[in-house]
């Protein structure tokens, strides 16, 4: 049976039982604990938690899974992968384990026709109930084992829904491994489907079993995972996962770049590098496709580390040339069909995979040059291992990665100190950690004071969206972090309010500025606002006069020309995100934005630098869709209803359970807490100034927005204008007519060149007809008043030189820039014998009150005192002279 019969079987045989089929989600969690998608429960965990009511109580999907968790056994089993297919079917409060134990054991015999008898069961340690039901459907209790939380408890790695699980195995037979059940081997005895009873709500703890079960989730539901790679590989009776239909395709591509066919699973390094190349290509291939982007941290990271491990074990195999275009490739041919967003971003795939491949082999060679000579240094000095150090330098300044110099290590027959190597990098990470714990502590006794306002108070209610003023209430004063009756003239202190107009700075929109005025006549001026804990503003303010006192009431009064401006710069924001996106692709997703007063920073997902054509556009596409004019229409809605509406969620940012969305035009939709103008054409125009690398796949526009914008064009205007009467010409006829001037101007200078080395050939000819024959060979010394600094070294090189294999010495000194200079050369006739030009200028470095530096033929010296050349001159003439009779 093919893949694509497994997963029409699934669906529709869940579908005929009244589940709702779900599109996969995004590789990309909403949820903003987890990295990666790593199941199909992930998109329904409000569900699960009770904080969302679906729409219909059953429903089935298929959804794409990244995990590394295994990376290490991906090619070392025939199971494990790092991407996968998994098929589910979920009950939200609706049916529970008869159910769901009852269907999976009909699709798996009746409809996917696997033998009964080969199949079999574990169940949570104290599940008696899933025993029970089990054994009722004619599983023999000989092919039911128990397991503990280890095996047989399922949650997603952070607190949230979990519960107990029940797995289906299918006994590959005796060529796989050793008999006794899944208890005894995984490999022969292969899991296929967990049956997760979610029921449970799990707390903070690490690993499968540390952590606290916290009690009951509000309903009993379903939760089950079938993956296709491993049904498949059973179902057409393929060695492993990476031979099904799924990667076959690829997995033989791999063969053939390499020349030479899969050992099978002998062992051998071989046997792990060539699953491991065809598996890591089709991960980084989705994720490519659902925007994630190489980086330094984060799922760039995973990405990244994926693509440099494929290289690796290509090169292992003897694949020199570029590896991960061509199986890209593959992967999109062979999944496209199933999986469009493949197709649809191949040419961001390519280029992306490309560029990184190209990247990783600069790092290759480069590490591979540095760990030579460290491996010669450990052998000259009889070492049998690499100092843990030179590993983490590799790793953390060269980013060559830690598992290639074990390799090569022992392929040189050493080992690495790999204790030192992991106290180096837990250093690196304390400190890290260290730098900022100062500050943090400070931060957090901060939030602890806001939390006692807020349990005494209640939070902040923010009316800025409707109006720029407010009547209020001063609920607390503190300074220094601490809290404090009042405050007098001239000091800073931080203002909680009951109600405020101000905006608190969140999702890149800086903080509102204003006035507030105090019951008694007191008056504070507002510089920044801020978000104290969730929903609590801060105001940071300086008391411009009278004495504030907590509990007073006061008027509040944004300053509205910045708020509009602000408005401007976050609405123009929107649509350059929505235009970005059009040009470059869906890849272009904003990763953080800086929203000010008249101009706005905008970081965004990017491989490459954006060519200026393509940016050209961008900004036209902008400034067009704003003078269109479209209406700004603000509306609010639950999270699972504004996503389904299309809206866009951006990257870091947190969203409640109830969301705002902003409207701009019918092409901008995004999930925001900021102020926006009323309609499109108030936020023009758009001016960008440049864009910039920021990181890895991390690019950055900035812009001016309205008035600024305005004022910069204008700016530009009187530059070209006054640029256009330099030359002469109109202001279109600027540009040329500079180009014509500077071509002229370069034409001068290389004349002015060929002359200056004429100037000084014969001023070389000159200074060679000079030599003073003395005891040894030849001495030449001569003061060169006029001679540009750079230019005493190649002459008195170039005098050196004339006289053939004859033994002499050049010494050249100067007044450059009201400082001795001075420059000695030797001539060829005088290597070989140990003198050093730096030897000669030793004296006469002295006498002008400076050094002498250099090594070999030609040495330079200098100090602050020119008028005692001609001293320094005689000097360096008697050295040179000594030094030539004592080598003679």
């Amino acid at each position: 049976m093919r893949s694509s019969e497994i997963r029409s079987t699934f669906l529709d045989f869940f579908t005929a039982r009244d589940h709702r089929v779900v599109p996969s989600s995004s590789l990309i969690p909403s949820d903003p604990t987890l990295l990666l998608t790593g199941a199909g429960m992930i998109q329904f965990k409000p569900y699960f938690l009770g904080g969302a009511v679906p729409e219909h109580v059953r429903a089935t999907s298929l959804q794409k899974c990244v995990r590394t968790s295994d990376i290490e056994n991906v090619g070392r089993t025939t199971r494990h992968a790092t991407s996968f297919e998994m098929l589910g079917n979920f009950s939200f409060g609706d049916y529970f384990k008869q159910e769901a134990i009852a269907w999976s054991w009909e699709l798996l015999t009746r409809h996917f026709n696997l033998d009964p008898a080969r199949l079999w069961v574990t169940v949570y340690t104290d599940d008696d109930e899933a025993e029970r039901l089990w054994r009722r459907i004619g599983v023999p209790p000989g092919r039911i084992q128990r397991l503990g939380m280890e095996d047989n408890f399922w949650s997603m790695g952070v607190p949230g829904p979990c519960g107990p699980s029940s797995e289906l195995h299918y006994d590959r037979g005796p060529a796989f491994g050793r008999e006794g059940g899944p208890a005894v081997d995984g490999e022969r005895y292969q899991e296929i489907w967990n049956l997760v009873f979610m029921q449970n709500q799990r707390g903070e703890g690490t690993g499968k079993t540390g952590f606290p079960i916290l009690g009951e989730l509000p309903a009993k539901n379903i939760d089950t995972g079938l993956g296709l790679d491993r049904l498949a590989a059973i179902l057409q009776d393929a060695g492993s996962v990476s031979q099904t239909d799924l990667l076959a395709p690829t997995f033989h591509l791999v063969q053939e770049l390499a020349g030479r066919e899969y050992p099978g699973r002998d062992g051998s390094e071989a046997s792990v590098s060539f699953p491991v190349v065809a598996e890591h290509v089709r991960t980084a291939a989705f994720l490519i496709a659902d925007g994630v982007l190489p980086a330094k941290d984060g799922r760039g990271y995973v990405l990244r580390r994926l693509m440099r491990r494929a290289v690796r074990h290509a090169r292992l195999l003897g694949i020199d040339g570029p590896v991960l275009p061509a199986l890209s490739t593959s992967v999109i041919d062979t999944l496209g069909p199933a999986w469009p967003e493949l197709e649809q971003h191949r040419s961001l795939v390519l280029q992306v995979v490309t560029a990184e491949e190209s990247g990783f082999d600069r790092t290759l060679r480069q590490g591979a040059r540095l760990l030579d000579r460290a491996i010669s240094r450990a052998r000259e000095a009889g070492s049998p291992a690499l100092p843990g150090r030179t590993a983490f330098e590799l790793h953390d300044t060269y980013g060559f990665p830690v598992d290639l110099t074990l390799d090569a290590a022992r392929a040189a027959g050493l080992t690495v100190d790999q204790d030192a190597f992991a106290a180096l990098l837990e250093n690196q990470q304390r400190q890290g950690k260290q730098a900022g714990r100062g500050k943090k502590g400070d931060a957090v006794a901060r939030q602890d004071t806001y939390r006692q306002v807020a349990a005494r108070y209640g939070l902040t209610d923010f009316v800025g969206y409707d109006a720029t003023t407010a009547e209020t209430r001063l609920i607390a004063l503190l300074g220094d972090g601490e809290l404090t009756g009042g405050a007098t003239e001239g000091e800073e202190v931080e203002v909680i309010l009951d109600r405020s107009p101000f905006y608190a700075e969140a999702g890149g929109q800086v903080g509102d500025t204003g006035t507030l005025r105090t019951s008694d006549g007191s008056v504070l001026e507002i510089v920044d606002t801020r978000p104290g804990i969730d929903g609590l503003h801060v105001h940071t303010a300086r008391v411009t006069s009278g004495e504030p006192r907590t509990g007073q009431p006061a008027l509040a009064v944004v300053d509205a020309g910045r708020r509009s401006a602000i408005a401007r710069s976050h609405s123009a924001t929107h649509v350059l995100h929505a235009m970005l996106r059009r040009v470059l692709g869906d890849h272009a997703a904003q990763q953080g934005s800086r929203v000010e007063p008249g101009r706005l920073r905008f970081d965004f997902a990017h491989f490459s630098a954006v060519d200026p054509g393509w940016l050209a556009e961008v900004q036209t596409l902008v400034n067009d869709h704003l003078l269109d004019d479209p209406d700004v229409r603000v509306w609010e809605a639950s999270r699972a209803e504004a996503e389904a509406a299309g809206a866009t969620a951006l990257f870091g940012e947190k969203y409640g359970d109830q969301v705002r969305v902003v409207d701009i035009g019918d092409f901008s939709r995004e999930l925001c807490g900021g102020t926006h103008v009323g309609h499109g054409s108030q936020a023009g125009p758009v001016h960008i100034l440049g864009e910039s690398s920021i990181g890895a796949s991390l690019r950055r526009i900035e812009a001016l927005t309205g008035a600024d914008a305005l004022r910069h064009y204008d700016h530009e205007h009187v530059v070209l204008t006054e640029l256009a009467g330099l030359l002469g010409a109109r202001p279109d006829q600027a540009p040329e007519r500079l180009r014509q001037r500077l071509a002229t101007l370069a034409e001068a200078q290389r004349q002015l060149e060929r002359l200056r080395k004429a100037e000084l050939a014969a001023m070389a000819d000159l200074l060679a007809d000079r030599i003073q024959p003395v005891d040894g060979g030849w001495v030449v010394t001569e003061r060169l008043d006029g001679v540009a600094g750079e230019e005493i070294r190649p002459l008195a090189a170039e005098v050196a030189g004339r006289r053939g294999d004859e033994r002499g010495i050049v010494v050249i000194g100067a007044d450059v820039g009201g400082k001795a200079m001075l420059v000695a050369a030797l001539s060829p006739g005088l290597s070989g014998i140990g003198l050093q030009a730096r030897d000669v200028l030793a004296g006469a470095a002295k006498a002008v009150g400076g050094g002498a530096g250099g090594n070999g033929a030609l040495a330079g010296a200098g100090g602050p005192h020119p008028e005692r050349l001609a001293e320094a001159l005689s000097v360096a003439a008697g050295d040179a002279r000594a030094h030539l009779a004592e080598h003679r």
